[in-house]
C-alpha cells in the first residue's frame, strides 16, 4: 500500500455521516493528517440526516432516525474508534450496546386498531399466495427486477396484511417503490423475522442520533485538525479528461470562489440527499409545501448532465409526490401522556418502538423515546416523535391531508386514534409540536434501472469517488447508516489503496437455520 504524502489534500463534499466516516477512515486507517482533510457542508451544522436540535422552550426537533442491528459491521467498526459522548473511556459502539442491554426493545403494542392494541398484532395475516410471492421474490435474481415496483409483484391482498403495514411503516416503503430494494431488505434482514412483530433485534442509540453519533465523531475529527466548513455549498465540480481517465481539477463554491484540486488530491462527492429542501411548521402553521430542489440534487443533476457514469438523479428526485412524508416532534412539560402510553402499550418508555395506527388515513405512527432524548434536555420535559407515511390522504379526525396540517391538528388526529378524553387531550395544551416536511425522504427507494446510481468509483475516476445513499453497493440496503458508512470505506480504500475494502454484507440469507425460522414466521407456525 502507498503511503500518504505530506501535501495531498482530501476534500469531502457533504458533512453527513458518509462524509464524516470518510474523514475518520482517512485518519485512522489511511494515515492522513487531519489538517489535510476539508469537509464542505451546505447546512449550518454537520450531520446531514442524523439530526437533533431545539430546546425546551421552542420545542425539540428531529426529522427522523435510522435503526441499527448487530450485523452493521462497517458502522460498529467505525464507532468503536470514537469515544462516547457521556463516557470517553468507552466507545460509541460500546455505549450503544450497553444502552440496549439496559433498555431492551420488544414491542407489546406494534399495532393499534379502533383505539385499542390490535388483537391480531402478532399475526402477519398473510395469505398462502402472499407467502409464495415473498419467497419467490427472495429467490428471484435482482437483474430480472429492474424498473419494477412492489405493487407490480404482489396481489392487492398483500397490501391489506399486517405484514405490509408493519413492514412499510418500519422501513418507509410504499407500494410504488422499487421491488429490487424490497428484495434486498428481505434478504438483508431475514434474520430479524422471528422478532418482526415486536421490533425485536433492532438497536437504538442512547440519545437522538445527532447527540449520540454526530457530536462525538465531529469532536474526534476537530481534535485531529479536520476542517469542517459549515454553510459551505459546493455548486459545481470541474472534471477533466476522457471517461477512461479523468480527474477533478476544481470545486466551485456558492460565493463563486474556487478550490483548485491538484494531481495528488482526492475528492469525495455526496450526491443527493433524502432530507434536502426540508421545511418546518409549528403548532399553528403547516410546513411550507414549495418544492424547491435542494443544493445536493442540483449538484448531482449538473454533474450527471456533463459527465458519463454519474447516474440519473431524475429517477429519484423527479416525483416528490412519491417520495415525501411528514414527521413531527412533540415536547411536553409533564409525564402524563408517557404514563398513559406505558399503561396502554404495556411497554416501559423507550422499549416499545414504533406504534402504528391501523386504518389511519395518514398511516400514522409514533415512537416514545427513552428520556432524556437530547443531551442537556430540560429536566421534566418529555419528547416523542411520529410520522405519517401517507401525508397526501385526509385524516380520520382532521379532514385534510397531513401535509396541510398544523402541529395542533396532528395532535388532534393522534388524540382521536387513541380515543383520548377531553381531560386527557389537555395534556397537549402547552405542548410544542413541530411538523416537518421532507420532500425527498424516500427518494432512494424509487424504482431504478442499472446505471441510475453511479458506482462508488465511476469509470476512469482517478482522484474522486461517490459516497452516501445514492451510489451503487451490491447487496446492501439504502436508508441505513451502514450503507453510507460502507460507501465511505469503499471510497477511501479505492482512492488511497491504504485501507482494506469493507467486509461483505453478512450472508444471513444463506444460513439454513435463519431460513427455517423465517419460513416458520411467515407461515404463522
Amino acid at each position: 500500500m502507498s503511503k500518504p504524502t505530506s501535501f495531498e489534500q482530501h476534500h469531502i463534499i457533504g458533512g453527513g455521516i458518509a462524509g464524516l466516516a470518510t474523514a475518520v477512515y482517512l485518519i485512522r486507517d489511511a494515515g492522513v493528517d487531519g489538517n489535510n482533510i476539508h469537509i464542505y457542508e451546505q447546512l449550518g451544522v454537520a450531520g446531514g440526516s442524523l439530526d437533533g436540535s431545539g430546546d425546551a422552550e421552542s420545542g425539540y426537533m428531529i426529522r427522523g432516525g435510522r435503526m441499527f442491528e448487530e450485523h452493521f459491521a462497517c458502522t460498529f467498526d467505525l464507532l468503536d474508534t470514537i469515544p462516547s459522548v457521556n463516557d470517553p473511556s468507552i466507545s460509541v459502539t460500546e455505549d450503544i450496546m450497553a444502552f440496549n442491554r439496559m433498555v431492551p426493545g420488544s414491542s407489546n403494542c406494534r399495532l393499534v386498531r379502533n383505539g385499542l392494541p390490535a388483537e391480531d398484532r402478532y399475526d402477519l395475516t398473510l395469505t398462502a399466495h402472499d407467502i409464495v410471492d415473498i419467497n419467490r421474490l427472495i429467490l428471484q435474481p435482482e437483474s430480472r427486477l429492474a424498473g419494477q415496483s412492489i405493487e407490480d409483484w404482489f396481489k392487492p391482498s398483500f397490501f391489506e396484511s399486517n405484514f405490509w403495514l408493519m413492514w412499510s411503516t418500519m422501513f418507509s416503503f410504499q407500494p410504488w417503490h422499487a421491488l429490487t430494494e424490497m428484495r434486498r431488505y428481505l434478504r438483508r434482514f431475514i434474520h430479524l423475522f422471528p422478532g418482526f412483530t415486536r421490533i425485536a433485534g433492532i438497536l437504538r442509540t442512547r440519545y437522538n442520533q445527532y447527540d449520540s453519533l454526530i457530536v462525538p465523531i465531529v469532536t474526534w475529527l476537530r481534535h485531529r485538525g479536520v476542517r469542517v466548513a459549515t454553510g459551505a455549498r459546493v455548486t459545481d465540480v470541474t472534471i477533466e479528461g476522457a471517461r477512461q481517465d479523468r480527474r477533478v481539477t476544481a470545486l466551485v463554491l456558492a460565493d463563486e470562489s474556487r478550490v483548485q484540486i491538484s494531481e495528488d488530491d482526492c475528492v469525495y462527492l455526496t450526491l443527493g440527499s433524502m432530507t434536502d429542501a426540508t421545511t418546518q411548521g409549528s403548532n399553528d402553521r403547516a410546513p411550507d409545501l414549495q418544492d424547491n430542489e435542494g443544493a445536493a440534487w442540483t449538484l448531482w443533476r449538473k454533474l450527471a448532465a456533463k459527465n458519463e457514469g454519474f447516474g440519473r438523479p431524475e429517477a429519484f428526485c423527479g416525483k416528490v409526490s412519491k417520495t415525501e412524508w411528514h414527521s413531527f416532534t412533540v415536547t411536553l412539560d409533564g409525564p402524563d401522556f408517557f404514563e398513559f402510553m406505558e399503561d396502554f402499550t404495556n411497554n416501559r418508555t423507550g422499549t416499545g418502538g414504533l406504534v402504528t395506527f391501523a386504518g389511519s388515513g395518514w398511516t400514522l405512527s409514533i415512537v416514545l423515546f427513552h428520556q432524556p432524548h437530547f443531551q442537556g434536555q430540560k429536566h421534566g420535559t418529555y419528547t416523542f416523535w411520529g410520522y405519517g407515511l401517507r401525508s397526501d390522504r385526509p385524516g380520520d379526525f382532521v379532514k385534510k391531508p397531513m401535509r396541510e396540517a398544523t402541529g395542533n391538528e396532528i395532535i388532534a388526529e393522534l388524540s382521536g386514534h387513541l380515543k383520548l378524553s377531553k381531560a386527557q387531550a389537555a395534556w397537549f395544551d402547552d405542548a410544542r409540536v413541530l411538523p416537518c416536511r421532507m420532500p425527498y425522504i424516500t427518494s432512494q427507494f424509487m424504482p431504478r434501472q442499472p446505471g441510475d446510481r453511479p458506482d462508488v468509483r465511476p469509470s476512469g475516476a482517478r482522484n474522486f469517488a461517490v459516497i452516501g445513499q445514492f451510489c451503487e453497493q451490491p447487496r446492501d440496503c439504502v436508508f441505513t447508516v451502514e450503507y453510507s458508512v460502507r460507501s465511505a470505506r469503499s471510497a477511501v480504500a479505492g482512492l488511497t489503496g491504504r485501507v482494506d475494502p469493507p467486509p461483505p454484507v453478512a450472508p444471513t440469507d444463506l444460513d439454513p437455520m435463519v431460513l427455517i425460522r423465517a419460513a416458520r414466521v411467515l407461515m404463522g407456525v
